[in-house]
């Protein structure tokens, strides 16, 4: 599979979020699907930056470099600055997009959702700006929780985090976001912004990205092949219903369906769309609002992770409740 990191998950969790073994459980922890982690998966430079082995990125060691929060074009002109002054002897500091700051969770940890053992220091247990616009709310931007993993966006001019990063990834997509546009939301010129509709970091996507197969729909980018059609299973349901339901289609079919983690269904997401946030030439019928992943919650574990694709949000849902729709993807 190429351009989507294993979420880190290797435990397997039923409803009531106590832990079961994962043979048969369809789970996260049990197929493990990505780009496996290098061990160990950070590795200090030096006393100031961090490599990230999986992703090729460099992070500033100390994950709040600024002491203090800042609204979201604030955080661009600090960065701005870094590079401007060529910090920590590079000239390529930025934002990070919404992919790269997602990439560095770990679905298994919590307080702070980062792999254990990693080298950062002063990581805060909140909200982190990415240079991602919100495309359903353009006076909004995506930010990253690092106590447990969710993103969300919220108001430019909210005081949150800043996490330098810098380098260039052949794994990570780009999020699809071309343009950019204003703390009040309106479009602006893109030039020397260090927004993510300037620099557009990351793999680009193939033309032609989705191709209809027999039985589903084959992502180019990342190997993956998804089922043609998102209502399933008709209504609402729980995080257990989705699981067997998906078990079951697999038992019908030839494909070896099965519940996508969070990263997997995340990787769907065009940045610069909304209602839904996929490319605008993608081939699905019957896109729905909110789908479950096999992903638990690693700071909750009765909560699982749920992919809002009408705003390209990852949340949470509690697993118990009948609130979620289910899109199976099995591999190429």
């Amino acid at each position: 599979m190429n351009h989507i990191l294993w979420t880190g998950q290797t435990g397997c969790y039923d409803s009531r979020g106590q832990e079961i073994p994962c043979p048969g459980s369809g789970q996260d922890g049990e197929t493990r699907p990505g780009l496996s982690w290098p061990d160990p998966r950070f590795r200090p430079v030096d006393s100031d930056i961090v490599e990230d082995r999986a992703t090729g990125l460099l992070w500033s060691a100390d994950a709040n470099l600024f002491t203090f929060p800042m609204s979201w074009q604030e955080g661009l002109d600090a960065v701005r600055q870094l590079r401007r002054e060529g910090a920590f002897g590079r000239d390529d500091w930025r934002l990070p997009n919404r992919r790269e700051l997602r990439s560095l969770i770990s679905h298994q940890t919590r307080k702070p959702a980062l792999a254990a053992g990693h080298p950062f220091r002063n990581v805060f247990l909140g909200w982190y700006w990415t240079s991602t616009t919100s495309a359903v709310a353009p006076g909004y931007a995506w930010y990253v929780h690092m106590e447990g993993g969710r993103m969300f966006y919220g108001k430019k001019d909210s005081q949150y985090l800043i996490w330098p990063v810098s380098g260039e990834s052949g794994v990570l997509p780009v999020t699809g976001q071309t343009r950019c546009f204003d703390s009040h939301g309106a479009a602006v010129h893109c030039g020397d912004s260090g927004q993510d509709g300037e620099l557009k970091t990351g793999v680009r996507w193939p033309s032609d990205r989705f191709m209809l197969q027999d039985d589903g729909v084959e992502d180019r980018l990342t190997g993956l092949v998804w089922y043609g059609r998102g209502d399933l299973p008709g209504r609402p349901v729980a995080w257990d219903q989705a699981l067997d339901r998906v078990r079951a289609l697999a038992g019908q079919t030839r494909r070896p369906w099965r519940l996508p983690t969070i990263n997997e269904l995340e990787s769907l997401v065009d940045a610069s769309a909304h209602d839904p946030a996929l490319p605008a030439d993608h081939p699905f019928a019957a896109v729905l609002a909110a789908y479950w992943s096999s992903t638990t919650s690693g700071f909750e574990t009765d909560w699982a992770y749920v992919l809002y694709l009408d705003k390209g949000a990852v949340g949470v849902g509690f697993k118990r409740n009948e609130d979620f729709y289910l899109w199976p993807v099995a591999a190429r």
